[in-house]
């Protein structure tokens, strides 16, 4: 199987092992198609609890419970949702390399432990210490045995059908890695590149494409239904990213003796965790946006005679034009029309589109400049808030040619496009602002915001940004 246009130059490309070819994935295929092995394992596993807690109770909840029917009943209900939260909390339904049921026992039991003892109590069946821990000995073989024949089927569903990986890291590492996995089936792996820099010397052991480029990582990751990516080095956030967007599991191998104590799992004996996206937002986005929509409209009442103001000014020192319009980019990369007041006056659309800073030029009036130091030009986008176009607090938006030139510049730049524009954001309060400032600090600042993003976490930019417009800290 041959990648097409995944190397930078021909030494690069070099014939894979021939293993089993994966069936090719369209672009616009959904996440489900590439992670549905890990989906259905997991399934097997929730499947296997179930069927392990009701077939312990049915023998033993009639007989073992005094009272009526009802309370039986309870106590297994009780008892199961308890059971499958737990096992659920401690991550026992996400399949993970070289683990098995005796590495998941002791939780299991604990776990056992800890749902009958609560359906006792909240039943009221005072329960005989010896029926209670019949009862949890029971129902943790059950599960054991149940668990057992799930990882059985899934490891013979895994050795059919192998997933598709790339490995990051072409050192010597990585290609034995590559290699081990190719005569290890069992793990279910089949690597189909390697990510990275291209080596001095080339692997001979598994003689694997070597992706450079974030294009040809992407089109790797397509044409072969990449459903893992395995990292033998510090994942870098942009590739972290990458992956995630497209639906891949992300493994880290663990090389020194600090991380490896952390690991869950072993892939080839070296230890290994599993590096989950960070948890959506979906529940509070709403309210995030609730809370623009109040703010902005509270704000624009209320400050509508200083914008009076401002805009009398502006016209009677700079002439007709009050409000600058300028086209920006903001979630998901789409385009708008951003609104302030007018500082300066642009020879031509070009210099509007092109130039990075003004804070220097003197065709900007003693207006303008206060306008700029006092962030009161920025009054304007409280009706982009209004609209939907921006957010009170997110990632500023920039200028389609500066979003492009510093998309090929900077990893990770265009990652800012996944949260609404704000008017004020992170970087901001941050001190990365301004012509002085490196784009690279401001992106950074601006993807731990978002993958690090909370309610509260605006509110105190929020605040932070009015602190530093009280001390004319805008440029």
């Amino acid at each position: 199987m041959t990648i097409e246009g995944t190397a930078q130059s021909p030494a690069a490309v070099i014939r894979p092992p021939r293993v089993p070819q994966a069936a090719p994935v369209a672009v616009g295929r959904g996440r489900r198609d590439r992670r549905g092995s890990a989906s259905r394992a997991g399934r097997r596993l929730a499947v296997a609890d179930v069927c392990a807690v009701v077939g312990t109770a049915c023998w033993a909840l009639p007989g073992g419970l005094p009272g009526s029917g009802a309370r039986a009943l309870i106590a297994l209900v009780l008892g199961t949702a308890l059971l499958l939260a737990l096992n659920a909390a401690a991550a026992l339904y996400r399949p993970l390399l070289g683990v098995g049921v005796l590495d998941e026992c002791p939780r299991l039991f604990a776990h056992c432990v800890v749902s009958w003892c609560v359906a006792d109590a909240v039943t009221g069946a005072a329960l005989p210490l010896t029926a209670l821990l019949a009862l949890v000995v029971g129902q943790g073989v059950s599960i054991a045995v149940s668990r057992t024949v799930a990882h059985a089927a899934h490891r013979r569903s895994v050795r059919r059908r192998p997933r598709s990986a790339l490995i990051v890291g072409t050192g010597p590492l990585g290609q034995r890695v590559a290699a081990g996995l190719v005569q290890q089936p069992a793990y279910g792996l089949r690597p189909v590149g390697l990510v990275g820099p291209v080596p001095r010397r080339l692997p001979t052991a598994a003689p694997l494409p070597v992706l450079a480029a974030p294009g040809d990582i992407v089109r790797a990751v397509i044409q072969n239904t990449v459903r893992d990516a395995v990292f033998m080095t510090s994942p870098r956030p942009d590739l972290l990213r990458l992956f995630w967007a497209r639906g891949c599991v992300v493994w880290q191998v663990c090389t020194d003796p600090v991380t490896a104590r952390g690991a869950s799992g072993n892939l080839l004996g070296f230890p290994c965790h599993r590096i989950d996206p960070p948890r959506g937002h979906a529940v509070a986005r709403p309210v995030k946006r609730a809370l623009d929509l109040a703010v902005a409209a509270s704000a624009l009442a209320l400050t509508a005679p200083l914008m009076a103001t401002c805009a009398l000014a502006v016209r009677l020192t700079d002439g007709p034009g009050v409000l600058f319009r300028q086209e920006r980019v903001g979630l998901d990369g789409r385009s708008f029309v951003m609104l302030k007041f007018r500082t300066l006056r642009p020879a031509d659309e070009r210099e509007a589109a092109t130039r990075w800073s003004i804070a220097d030029d003197p065709r900007v009036s003693p207006v303008g400049r206060l306008l700029r130091r006092s962030s009161l030009d920025e009054l304007p986008q409280l009706w982009n808030v209004l609209r939907g176009d921006m957010s009170l607090v997110g990632p500023r938006p920039e200028r389609p040619h500066f979003v492009e030139r510093f998309s090929r510049a900077y990893p990770g730049y265009a990652d800012r496009h996944r949260m609404p524009a704000g008017i004020t954001g992170l970087a901001q309060v941050s001190g990365a602002r301004g012509a002085a400032s490196s784009i690279e600090d401001r992106t950074r600042f601006d993807n731990f915001y978002i993958e690090t993003w909370s309610l509260w976490q605006d509110v105190r930019i929020m605040l932070r940004t009015a602190a530093e417009c009280c001390r004319f800290g805008g440029s």
